[in-house]
């Protein structure tokens, strides 16, 4: 396994600007949105890079670095004596070229001088924001065994999903022989490949690219040097005329994965958790999920029913009852409150006494949600102010909309970072 350590280099995309994801990504970078109630996206591939023995990792960002950058400073701390680390590369201007990162391809080329004085034999390049659990180690093992030159990751989906990504074709010796990006629903039919009776059996036809690509250095400094020095995208341009000339593998992966494009996938991906068997496991000896330590208190609850809801430290909760909920650290709840499906992501203080009898006598509410609430199907970002008696009732019955305070996006409430929602408030 050290070998690995020592041959493979990981670059993680941070990802654009996120318009999809806002309002989460109104103030912090796609990679830094919080998960899960006590992680951020980006711990994600880091977790998978680590437990796969990979340990020199660039996190490639351009867009709200700020909170990113000090949770990469704060969290992955490496032995002075070995060669790890994780490393942020934002965009940056030099003389050669004033621009920003214009898409995947672009950003790797424009890391390519950051890492070229590195030892290494591949590049493994991963998103910043999909959620799984892999064991990079088999792909890299495949990639060296069949004399690869390019490795996609590859999912079976069902028609309904197909057109969102990358569709390819493999030969029995899961060569990729075809590749085409986001195709439209009336061609879908040329594209079924024969992904395995179970996949199948649940109607997975089409071979999906993750967007994990392994490529041996030279074929990498190649493509994105001399063959295709304008080329921005891996999807759209690399990969197409790649597989024409090279030896592409397709690496069919099998396991629980999510893309978090959206808002919608993200409050689906974060309550699927609450489940009785989750389809991510949390709770697993080998594949921890790493996050910054802190130093809190253990949850305090009292009176309150819990029905499938996971809570993190340093959270005080006093509610009535929590239904299929996310609870993130230092998480406050009133009495009298009810919650149904609804990812709380907690806060980043506390409040003493003293300030909290400060704010309600200006007549401000106290950090995190009062009492006698009723809050359904919504996604309450950090440091909120909920008053008492408050109503959140979202639901398909909604309208999409943005108001200074929250935003609607397809039935779910999102309540902006830090917004201050008065008693009585109703939504």
């Amino acid at each position: 396994m050290s070998s690995i350590s020592n041959s493979v280099i990981s670059i993680i995309l941070g990802g654009g600007a996120g318009t999809r994801l806002y309002p989460l990504t109104a103030t912090r970078s796609k990679p830094a949105v919080p998960i899960a109630g006590k992680y951020r996206l980006v711990d994600i591939p880091i977790s998978n890079c680590i437990n796969s023995n990979i340990n020199r990792m660039y996190v490639l960002t351009q867009f709200n670095s700020a909170s990113l950058n000090k949770h990469i400073k704060n969290t992955y701390h490496f032995s002075a004596f070995s060669t790890a680390f994780v490393d942020i590369l934002a965009a940056e201007q030099t003389p050669d070229n004033p621009g920003w990162f214009q898409g995947t391809a672009d950003a790797v080329r424009q890391s390519l001088r950051h890492i070229s004085n590195l030892d290494f034999e591949y590049i493994l390049i991963l998103s910043g924001d999909q959620l799984y659990q892999m064991d990079f180690a088999e792909m890299i093992a495949e990639h060296k065994k069949n004399n690869a030159d390019i490795s996609i990751a590859t999912i079976p989906v069902i028609g309904k999903e197909a057109s969102e990504f990358g569709i390819l074709k493999s030969d029995h010796d899961n060569l990729i022989t075809s590749f085409i990006e986001k195709p439209k629903a009336e061609i879908l039919s040329d594209w079924i490949s024969d992904t395995g009776a179970e996949m199948h059996a649940a109607g997975r036809d089409y071979l999906a690219s993750m967007g994990i690509y392994i490529f041996s250095k030279k074929v990498l400094y190649h493509l994105l040097k001399e063959e295709y020095p304008d080329a921005t995208d891996f999807g759209k341009e690399i990969m197409p005329h790649s597989i024409e000339k090279y030896k592409v593998l397709s690496f069919q992966y099998d396991g629980y994965w999510t893309d978090i494009g959206n808002i919608y996938s993200f409050f689906e991906a974060n309550l699927a958790l609450t489940q009785e068997i989750p389809p991510f496991n949390l709770f697993d000896n080998n594949k921890i999920v790493y996050t910054r330590a802190r130093m809190l208190p253990p949850a305090k609850i009292s009176g309150t029913t819990l029905e499938k809801t996971i809570i993190a430290e340093g959270s005080i909760i006093n509610a009535s009852r929590l239904e299929s909920c996310v609870v993130g650290i230092r998480a406050r709840i009133g009495y009298g409150t009810t919650v149904v499906n609804t990812y709380i992501m907690g806060n980043d203080y506390y409040e003493t006494l003293e300030v909290m009898a400060d704010n309600i006598s200006k007549g401000v509410p106290k950090i995190g949600i009062g009492e006698r609430c009723y809050i359904k199907d919504a996604l309450i970002d950090k440091n909120c102010r909920i008053g008492n008696d408050v109503r959140i009732n979202g639901g398909k019955h909604l309208e999409n909309t943005d108001h200074p305070l929250y935003t609607v996006k397809d039935g779910i409430v999102v309540v902006k970072k830090g917004a201050i929602l008065p008693d009585g408030f109703v939504i």
